[in-house]
């Protein structure tokens, strides 16, 4: 065992769009997981892997938790809570709002049966006045015994440093769990479906990004750069019409910008090939859910 090293896993958790994974890739340095101000962005378990001088720290991104519609849902929340029991410490990201809802409430009665250490982390700070985040504070005290109370904005990494010191001090003494280059457990292949979907987040509108799901065809890399076939899943023949757009606007710009996001991934040039295909009501069937990768 190295000396003075500390080792362990941290899950992040919280209501949708509080901005996990925006911290996620701010501490690791390198966007991997993706982003849009869509809620249930996030659908899937992340672990990305943070080595310093201090020791390592193995972050479990995980979906929003929410009152789930489908199964789609319901697996996105129990995804959440059981990866509570894998970790050493909690990351509770909210909001500086003084209100608690039900959705925290909720959050913080499993806290209190997983006990687990926890620290609440209020994000998006630079949203508001400093003099409104006291009362923030004062509101959450009561409603679980947190290890710490760190304020920061993960846009802007502020309070980056507090929070690291603050799960460094939590984390139990050992050896690291991976060699110091790993950045995450995540394929390549797995990555590019999401960065794929990130787009789609951000150029569709109302339901229908939310029942999209993406595959990779193939994927072959040649002297030339990557050639990636991916395949676009809808619910719906109409959402078929809006993903490709008229004269394939829509699906050429989510193409264009999905390929960018790609070729910084893979540091390479990359071929994109999209295809629009529709499975109905795939977000209920438990064989589509697990074909698309989404497992406990």
């Amino acid at each position: 065992m190295e000396e003075n090293k500390r080792a362990g896993f941290v899950a992040i958790i919280g209501r949708p769009n509080v901005g996990k994974s925006t911290l996620m890739n701010h501490i690791i340095g390198m966007k991997l997981a993706i982003i849009s101000k869509r809620p249930q962005t996030t659908r899937k378990k992340m672990m990305t892997v943070y080595t310093e001088e201090r020791g390592q720290l193995v972050f479990l991104d995980t979906p929003g938790i929410h009152k789930a519609k489908n199964r789609l849902g319901e697996y996105m929340d129990r995804a959440a809570v059981n990866t509570i029991g894998d970790a050493d410490c909690v990351l509770w990201l909210i909001e500086p709002s003084p209100h608690i809802g039900e959705g925290e409430k909720a959050i913080a009665e499993i806290l209190e049966k997983a006990n687990v250490p926890v620290i609440l982390v209020i994000n998006k700070t630079d949203t508001v006045k400093d003099k409104e985040i006291a009362p923030v504070i004062e509101a959450y005290r009561g409603i679980l015994n947190f290890e710490h109370i760190i304020p920061i904005s993960a846009k802007h990494s502020i309070g980056k440093d507090e929070l690291l010191e603050a799960v460094f001090s939590l984390m139990p003494y050992g050896d690291p769990f991976y060699d110091e280059d790993t950045l995450t457990d995540e394929t390549e292949r797995n990555i590019i479906c999401e960065l794929i979907r990130e787009q789609l987040l951000r150029n569709l509108s109302e339901e229908v990004p939310h029942g999209t799901a993406v595959s990779i065809e193939s994927m072959k890399e040649k002297k030339s750069g990557w050639i990636i076939d991916a395949n676009i899943f809808c619910e719906r023949k109409s959402h078929k019409g809006i993903i490709i757009g008229k004269e394939g606007a829509t699906l050429k710009k989510i193409g264009t910008a999905a390929r960018i996001e790609a070729e910084k991934l893979l540091d390479k040039k990359v071929t994109l090939r999209l295809w629009v295909k529709v499975k109905k009501d795939w977000r209920n069937d438990e064989k589509s859910i697990r074909a698309f990768g989404y497992r406990e």
